[in-house]
């Protein structure tokens, strides 16, 4: 990646201070005033300010409140750590995003009483571009791509070699009202969205609420991800493509209310030589009166597989998915044939022990949106229970609490 050279005229990252005191340090605690702007090295956030540009040095951001302006980057070579309570609100007069490219970190790390939060002005879905990472993981892109350029507008090729790369730490970090469509309308970004992600990155306790694409969205890569929450995304609650091989996740809950497509969308971009992924605890919540994004869209099943993709589960609780609109509602459905025939045939799909309710139609069977020549059926687990989280500030959202459903 090219670097920069930064001076004090030339800086790739801009600090707005909102105030006269001056909130801007160098890691000697010698105060830099510079138009508000920092010097290139040890800088410090100490509770205001605007957040803009790109940032090619280490930043410290303290527990405060903030603006986020525009596409925020934090270049290769530079780790952005935020403290414990710190709030982002991005401005929607432009397109807003923070994007960790390849080489950088994010060190996030909030708790369950001061989450780190990241929100918008309008407080509406579809806001601003969400969190984005890159990494240096493998992907399987179409045609078995080994790179790829990415689908969220910053232009970027990712797909790498080293499957334990680290992009850094997310810990009770909670992104609301992302997934601003992009370029001509009709691509948008994810609240969460992984490129070529590793396994040396932690992504814990994480709360995607009320974005207008998916919840969270893997691109290849083999970062695991624990404790996650997709709350009201108006596309798919858990998404992934290009061969994401994750193999220790755990306690994924996605609650699809109001607007909503699958509750996973799962595909390996038609390779069918690739690592399933493996999820223990899973639960699937379909609000009543829940309906597609676009009227009439078959896309109102829980789980579903296609182009090869695939994934082991275990622990999987299922409710409210319904026919709607005159399409049908599955558990699992199976998309098409390759699909089935060499994956779910072979082993490399598994949805088990499963537990779907009474209210969920098309009871017991899978579905398939072709005529299968071995349509499988389940029997409900007794086993299964749903996944257990803690209620705090890291899942509660003007008053209420996201965990409810599951009680």
């Amino acid at each position: 990646m090219k670097k920069n050279i930064l001076t004090l005229v030339s800086l790739a990252l801009v600090l707005s201070v909102t105030s006269c005191t001056v909130d801007i340090r160098e890691d000697n605690n010698t105060p830099t005033t510079n138009g508000g702007n920092p010097q290139t090295t040890g800088n410090v956030m100490d509770g205001s300010g605007t957040l803009s540009g790109e940032i090619s040095k280490d930043l410290l951001v303290k527990k405060g409140n903030y603006t986020l302006k525009g596409i925020v980057k934090v270049s290769s070579g530079a780790t952005i750590t935020i403290e414990p309570g710190a709030v982002f609100t991005a401005t929607t007069s432009e397109v807003s995003g923070l994007v960790i490219l390849k080489g950088a970190k994010i060190n996030a790390a909030g708790t369950a009483d001061q989450p780190i939060v990241f929100t918008s002005d309008n407080k509406t879905p579809g806001d601003w571009g969400g969190v984005t990472l890159y990494g240096d993981a493998p992907i399987k892109a179409l045609n078995g791509a080994t790179t790829a350029l990415s689908e969220d507008g910053n232009n970027q090729y990712y797909g790498g070699a080293d499957a334990n790369s680290n992009s850094g730490t997310m810990k009770f970090v909670r992104v609301e009202y992302g997934g601003r469509k992009i370029g001509d309308g009709t691509s948008e970004t994810n609240s969460m969205t992984f490129y070529a992600v590793g396994a040396g990155t932690t992504l814990e306790n994480l709360v995607a609420y009320k974005g207008t694409d998916d919840g969270y969205e893997f691109f290849g890569g083999t970062v695991s991800a624990k404790n996650l929450i997709s709350y009201g995304n108006y596309d798919d609650a858990f998404d992934w493509q290009d061969s994401w091989s994750g193999q220790n996740n755990s306690n994924w809950f996605g609650y699809q209310t109001g607007i909503g497509n699958f509750g996973m969308e799962i595909e390996a971009s038609s390779n069918a030589d690739n690592t399933p992924p493996k999820v223990n605890t899973i639960t699937l919540i379909r609000a009543a009166g829940t309906l597609p994004e676009v009227s009439g869209s078959p896309e109102v099943s829980a789980i579903q597989f296609k182009k090869q993709g695939t994934g082991i589960f275990s622990n999987v609780y299922v409710d409210g998915y319904k026919n709607t609109g005159g399409k049908s509602a599955f558990a699992v459905l199976i998309q098409d044939l390759a699909t089935e025939t060499s994956q779910l045939a072979t082993g490399k799909i598994k949805v088990e022990p499963l537990f779907a309710t009474a209210n969920n139609d098309n009871l017991l069977k899978f579905g398939y949106a072709f005529t299968s020549t071995n349509p499988l059926s389940f029997t409900n687990a007794a086993t299964v229970t749903k996944v257990v989280l803690t209620s705090g500030a890291w899942a509660t959202v003007n008053g209420v609490d996201l965990l409810a459903p599951l009680k």
